[in-house]
């Protein structure tokens, strides 16, 4: 991959007003086609409950889990398995463990160790992610295919457009975060995932880290979203906690 994404700046408002009109309009249509039996359901697989089986897709864990809150690691592994779902409802030829590797170091720019004080975390996370996939022999490609799935994952209109890891890494924490595509799985399959790796406050956690974000760096790409209701989006997400 040639080009990497370096900036991530908060998106013009009119822009983004379109970008989330466009989602919600596919949604309501998505939604009537699921009433009539036109649109296909997602369906997890017991593979997607599972950590790759790879030296690789281990070490990426215990990354995330010394430097992570639970609730975020197990986000990650959520993330994965809707993502892997989806992808496969979708019909597209996806890398798992590159998903599984971009899902589950997503949000390593929130936490304290590698947060900056001005970079937007999604770059940062990506810049880390990339980091410790090329410290540990892996090729700039691949390397590189997963940073942009992090730098991406929270861009609306524009993550829904990459390669497919990107866009299941994007659709992934939608349905975890905001419910965002939550229509297309089934109610027994998001209880397993949930029951897999419990949310454990997921909330309240993370949007106190989303709030944090935006008082300190006003013109990165999630000040945009927590500027028309994302906060309240999370909150409202059909999940407990």
């Amino acid at each position: 991959m040639s080009h990497l994404t370096t900036t991530r700046e908060k998106p013009p408002s009119w822009l983004l007003a379109s970008r989330l009109m466009k989602v919600q309009s596919q949604a309501m249509l998505r939604r009537v086609a699921h009433s009539w039996g036109l649109r296909r359901m997602a369906h997890l697989e017991e593979s997607d409950l599972v950590i790759p089986d790879s030296t690789l897709a281990r070490k990426a864990v215990e990354l995330v889990a010394e430097t992570s809150p639970g609730f975020l690691l197990n986000h990650g592994l959520r993330a994965y398995a809707f993502g892997a779902a989806l992808g496969r409802r979708d019909r597209l030829k996806f890398d798992r463990e590159l998903l599984f590797l971009a899902a589950a170091m997503h949000d390593l720019g929130l936490v304290e160790q590698f947060d900056t004080p001005d970079q937007p975390f999604e770059l940062q996370g990506a810049k880390v992610a990339r980091d410790f996939l090329v410290g540990q022999g892996v090729d700039n490609e691949r390397a590189d295919l997963v940073h942009e799935a992090i730098a991406l994952h929270a861009s609306i209109g524009v993550a829904s457009r990459g390669a497919p890891e990107v866009r299941l890494c994007h659709y992934g924490t939608g349905v975890d975060v905001a419910g965002l595509r939550l229509y297309d799985m089934e109610r027994r399959d998001v209880q397993r995932v949930v029951a897999a790796w419990p949310r454990l406050g997921f909330k309240q956690g993370f949007v106190s880290l989303l709030k944090d974000q935006v008082a300190r760096k006003p013109h990165c790409n999630i000040a945009g979203l927590v500027g028309f209701g994302f906060n309240d989006m999370i909150m409202a997400a059909p999940f407990e906690e």
